[in-house]
């Protein structure tokens, strides 16, 4: 009984504090929010930020205008292409922040709904005009992957000039739905690629194999070729070897030759420079005379040749 007591008081307090409030124009500005104020319809220049604000009342009113990033979500967008076929996007997603120090004007532009002007309108008036230019196959399948950035930029680049408060942080798109006889046709074309694809990666695989069969036939040929070079220069190395103590053997040869030939040469010349001292002129009539004695010839005559008489005197 005593707890129903203090609720009832607590409730009373609140509607007192509320109703107070209300008869003084004290108001609460949420965090992440800024007031903006109309009298008399008339947008008032001041504006607050968060917490508790003071306003006229009953001829005042107050409007809480969104700082911080939110979401818009853009739903149901019709839309043709450029060969007559109507599609729709179910969502598109737009994430957006207005800067604090441009809510006044951007709200004295375009009002406290600004994100329907800007965000809401023109995203179905940018996907309009993408369809126009852009036939079925580019808007579902060619184009898509680039249509949030494309979207994100048209929406930007106009914001920019009217409205630069907005900031266009990201745009989500959904995939168009298309009519039914035309998904089954982009499916079986989508079929028909991963078929290609496969075959394809199929094909990829077998040339791989067969250029690392062909990569290892080649190193194992010049595997075989360097070996054959080694064993050819070695071969060769042991030939310039022989070569090399055959011609040292063959200089070895001819010096001692010509030492010997040298030797006997100088033989022969002392020997026939001790014949040169030795063979006098007299020694040589002396051994003619002697071998004419051992001569068994017989001259008859006046007189004996003069060999004799000579090799006589030299005897007397």
């Amino acid at each position: 009984m005593a707890g129903v007591g203090v609720g009832a008081a607590a409730t009373m307090t609140g509607l007192a504090v509320a109703f107070l409030g209300s008869s003084i124009g004290l108001h609460r500005v949420p965090e992440g929010h800024v007031a903006v104020y109309y009298r008399g319809g008339a947008l008032l220049q001041k504006t607050k930020g968060p917490g508790f604000q003071m306003m006229t009342p009953l001829v005042t009113k107050v409007h809480y205008v969104q700082t911080t990033v939110q979401t818009d979500k853009v739903t149901d967008i019709p839309c043709g292409t450029s060969g007559g076929t109507v599609i729709s996007f179910d969502r598109i997603e737009a994430v957006n922040q207005l800067r604090a120090d441009l809510v006044y004007e951007t709200v004295k532009n375009y009002t406290v709904d600004y994100d329907k002007t800007w965000i809401y309108d023109k995203i179905h008036h940018e996907i309009n005009q993408m369809c126009s230019r852009s036939t079925l196959e580019e808007m579902y399948i060619t184009k898509f992957d680039t249509l949030d950035e494309t979207l994100r930029d048209a929406l930007q680049s106009d914001i920019d000039r009217h409205a630069p408060g907005i900031s266009i942080l990201a745009i989500r798109v959904t995939k168009p739905r298309i009519p039914a006889n035309i998904a089954r046709h982009f499916e079986e074309i989508e079929s028909e690629k991963t078929k290609l694809k496969v075959a394809e990666q199929t094909q990829r695989l077998v040339e791989k194999v067969a250029e690392t069969e062909r990569k290892k036939a080649v190193i194992e040929a010049e595997k075989l070729a360097a070996v054959e070079i080694v064993e050819l220069e070695r071969s060769l190395k042991l030939k310039q070897n022989q070569q090399l103590v055959a011609s040292i053997e063959n200089e070895m040869h001819g010096a001692k030759a010509r030492a010997e030939a040298d030797a006997s040469l100088y033989r022969m010349a002392k020997e026939a420079e001790a014949n040169k001292l030795r063979l006098t002129p007299e020694l040589l009539q002396w051994e003619a005379v002697r071998a004419l004695a051992n001569n068994t010839k017989v001259f008859w005559g006046d007189k004996l040749p003069s060999l004799y008489a000579d090799g006589a005197k030299l005897l007397g």
